[in-house]
């Protein structure tokens, strides 16, 4: 299950959020864990965001068997968790990559989350990356800081065309790209979990005055149907982005003409668009599961949760 979980305000909000999942799932024997959230500005480290977390997720589930996924080094335990925060920080696109190699010989796996998207090149059945943490993997464009629904407008394009001239796009935090994609009624239900940027309600017409924001207008200025075109646009400039930095991959590391996309994240319509831009098959990543293992939208939503289960399950008990 996926639960909103704005961890920059503190650690309360972590046990919050860990206290209703396991309201719902329960406790385990084995508890898996992957983390990204070291890195938000609460903690002036990242390897004390690692430790702070190691500390927070055996307070809550210490009684259980807790490993945490260190990438090619496999699982730690707390102590080593600790002791390797480079290993554990951010590894949750390993675990995704892994799963994805041990199913598909050729794949190129991608992953648009709320605020990022992965991109993951899996060769004769291994995960092939030229970077291995976030620094090195934004430089090498298997990062991209863009996503379905935190990421502001002001992050998918300087300016816009509108109205017959291209509009500077003010640097303000006024809409996201949750606000364009319901405007092009994509966006998933459920998928919107933080509030607005102004806090308002979660609809057409409130996503079109959030949008007008953008380039200095209200709403009522234009039809709807303007606001609409607007976001369709932005909407073709994130996914452009996203393409480019496909392309960069690619044409570093080949992949065969037959090797499909692999979907992922709440944003994996944008995915799915993606394969069709490349020419490439589009599989869903939940496809790669048995058919019985769960519900394949939570399957394709959670992937690195998913994937790190299935991880420690092969491991073995």
């Amino acid at each position: 299950m996926q639960l909103p979980c704005p961890l920059w305000r503190g650690l309360a909000e972590l046990d919050t959020a860990l206290e209703a999942a396991v309201a719902t799932l329960g406790y385990g024997r084995v508890h898996a864990v992957t983390m990204t959230g070291e890195m938000v500005d609460h903690f002036p480290t990242r390897r004390e965001g690692v430790a702070r977390l190691v500390g927070a997720m055996r307070s809550r589930l210490g009684g259980a068997d807790l490993r945490f996924y260190a990438g090619t080094a496999g699982f730690l335990d707390a102590d080593g968790a600790v002791a390797a925060p480079r290993r554990v920080a951010s590894a949750n696109w390993m675990a995704s990559g892994e799963l994805v190699a041990a199913r598909a010989a050729d794949a190129l796996f991608a992953d648009i989350g709320s605020t990022t998207t992965d991109l993951v090149v899996v060769r004769g059945g291994r995960v092939r990356t030229r970077g291995e943490d976030d620094a090195e993997r934004l430089a090498a464009g298997e990062l991209v800081y863009t996503g379905a629904v935190r990421t502001p407008v002001m992050a998918l394009a300087n300016e816009v065309p509108f109205g017959g001239r291209m509009v500077p796009v003010v640097a303000e935090f006024f809409a996201t790209a949750a606000d364009v994609h319901r405007l092009c009624g994509r966006l998933p239900e459920g998928a919107d979990q933080h509030p607005a940027a102004d806090g308002g309600e979660k609809t057409e017409a409130g996503s079109a005055r959030r949008l007008a924001r953008m380039i200095g207008r209200d709403a009522e200025s234009r039809p709807p149907a303007d606001w609409r075109g607007l976001a369709q646009w932005l909407a073709r400039a994130q996914l452009r982005r996203i393409e480019d930095a496909c392309d960069r991959i690619l044409s570093g590391d080949a992949l065969p003409p037959g090797a499909p996309v692999v979907i992922a994240g709440v944003g994996r319509f944008l995915a799915a668009d993606l394969a069709g831009r490349l020419g490439r098959p589009c599989l869903g990543f939940a496809s790669l599961l048995p058919e019985d293992s769960a519900d394949p939208e939570r399957v394709s939503d959670c992937a690195p949760a998913v994937a790190v289960a299935w991880l420690a399950r092969r491991a073995g008990d």
